[in-house]
């Protein structure tokens, strides 16, 4: 809207300015720790969804609710962010979110029941939303040019550590404080950002006269389409596709206002979204690059502690240890890439760490039974160094020839699309697992069959392990021992589907890697990255 240039312009340092003063810099700082916060709680929850779901009553398919509601609360929020920033002044609007994202937050640890937990997340994720897109605005308004690649690496690290380090934060407190314990774990941050923020951003009036000129027929069929677009990725699964007449209509609902949503965007006079910034060559590869990019961080964070909780039964705090690696080493390596920024085309930058993500994903391809925790600390120093060069070279790739005036429809546009990303990566990533161990569960059946010498042998073996160990009935020994081949056939097709996963996760990297090169050759000055 044009309102995104009011919304700037309450924040914007000076063209002559070429130093933030403390007073700024402080804001920003402050800022990230609300982005840190709200991306933290993205993954927060995943490495304890098993003690989630077993508190609250739900089984394991439900389970991907948790992480997803809170992703489309921030989804369906970070682009209406400039606009509300403008009707309620940007410092009483991030103010106001700061407060409500840790009271929602520790509603969440009162859940009783899945519906709850859901409806408490989504709200906590519209909260949370606002304070990502917002703390990116200020890097490009607050900052010089010249100190905007600090800016961005500080933003990088939120967008990668936060979700990185989330399930190991979420997997100490949960083994030693009980899973209630993570979602008080925003409280203390949000007061310490609420008093930063307070101090440092200038008061603006509100204007609530702009109420009138929002673009509400833009917000009600965004909001509808992504939320009846989620719910068929996340139940789609479950209900067998489009064989189900509730997943056959939702579809069509999703279909029928995402496109209205697009078509109200493109001919609107003020609409909610610039989706026209989508047709400069750099943007628009950048966001696509960035919703690629999301699908990697997201997912994989995901899908990992999946793997190590349903087939290792790993503990939560024993997940946390192990995705740790994929987040220890970008507190060393991200504030040491803009000086790299400098010194190298950021395009190669940038797809050299999209790769190495991508090759962290085919390392985990050859799983196996006796696949744990130290056979991923490689592949997580991988993902780690890759996910450190990512962030802040695309970001500046992205935002590299935009406008001052379009910075808050950037950012609103760009870290939107990155979650989508996230939130449909997540929910496919799932069905792919399903589907993949269904497939693999087949094929080995075809093989476990009661007619080979092997399979007899191993029956035999079995039963006599049972009988040996307490079951002195043959026939019950025999039976227990049918279901012990079972559940060895199911735990081999869980692995072997766990490890196409990760090899469709690589293959999304590879193909953002090379999308990124498609963009224009940019060689900015020193301090010029990012605007």
């Amino acid at each position: 809207m044009t309102t995104n240039v009011q919304a700037v312009s309450t924040v914007s340092k000076p063209a002559t300015v070429t130093r933030a003063s403390t007073k700024d810099w402080i804001a920003v700082l402050a800022g990230m720790i609300g982005a840190f916060m709200a991306i933290l709680n993205i993954q927060i929850t995943n490495s304890s969804l098993l003690d989630i779901e077993g508190g609250i009553g739900t089984g394991v398919d439900n389970g991907a609710w948790i992480s997803t509601s809170y992703l489309i609360g921030e989804i369906i929020v970070i682009p209406m962010t400039a606009y509300l920033s403008s009707v309620f002044s940007f410092r009483r609007y991030i103010l106001a979110n700061t407060i409500l994202f840790p009271l929602f937050s520790m509603a969440c640890a009162f859940a009783d029941d899945l519906n709850s937990m859901i409806v408490l997340r989504g709200l906590q994720g519209f909260a949370g939303g606002v304070l990502i897109p917002m703390a990116f605005t200020m890097v490009l308004t607050k900052l010089p040019k010249v100190q905007q690649p600090t800016g961005l690496a500080l933003f990088a690290l939120s967008v990668t550590f936060a979700p990185a380090i989330g399930p190991t934060i979420g997997g100490y407190l949960t083994e030693n404080h009980g899973w209630q314990s993570i979602f008080f774990i925003n409280t203390i941050p949000s007061g310490v950002m609420a008093i930063a923020l307070a101090a440092t951003l200038p008061k603006q009036p509100m204007q609530l006269k702009l109420l009138q000129e929002g673009d509400w027929a833009g917000i009600v069929t965004m909001a509808i389409g992504l939320a009846a677009l989620q719910t068929v990725l996340e139940e789609g699964n479950k209900e067998d596709w489009f064989a189900s007449s509730f997943i056959l209509k939702l579809s069509v609902v999703a279909a029928v206002f995402l496109a209205a949503f697009v078509w109200i965007e493109l001919t609107a006079e003020k609409p909610l979204i610039k989706l026209r910034l989508l047709k400069q060559r750099n943007f628009g590869i950048g966001v696509l690059v960035n919703v690629f990019v999301g699908v990697g961080l997201f997912g994989s964070v995901y899908i990992l502690p999946q793997y190590l909780g349903q087939v290792q039964r790993y503990n939560a705090e024993q997940i946390g240890y192990v995705l740790a690696w994929t987040g220890l080493p970008q507190l060393i390596l991200i504030p040491l890439v803009p000086i790299l920024m400098k010194k190298l085309d950021v395009r190669y930058l940038g797809f050299f760490g999209i790769s190495l993500f991508a090759a962290s994903c085919f390392m985990n391809m050859a799983l196996s039974p006796d696949y744990a925790g130290d056979q991923f600390w490689l592949p997580n120093i991988v993902r780690a160094i890759g996910q450190a060069l990512v962030i802040t070279p695309v970001t500046a790739i992205t935002t590299g020839m935009i406008a001052p005036a379009d910075a808050a429809a950037a950012s609103g546009l760009t870290n939107m699309l990155r979650n989508l990303g996230g939130a449909v990566g997540t929910a496919s990533l799932g069905t792919v697992l399903t589907k993949r161990e269904q497939f693999h569960s087949n094929i080995i059946g075809q093989s476990v069959t009661a007619g080979r010498d092997e399979v007899t042998m191993r029956l035999g073996q079995l039963t006599n392990y049972f009988m040996a160990h307490g079951v002195s009935d043959h026939a019950k020994a025999a039976s227990q021992a049918a279901v012990a081949l079972g559940r060895a056939v199911k735990r081999q097709a869980l692995i072997l589907g766990f490890g196409d996963t990760f090899a469709v996760l690589g293959i999304v990297l590879a193909v953002a890697a090379v999308t990124l090169l498609f963009t224009k050759k940019a060689t900015p000055k020193a301090g010029e990255v990012g605007h």
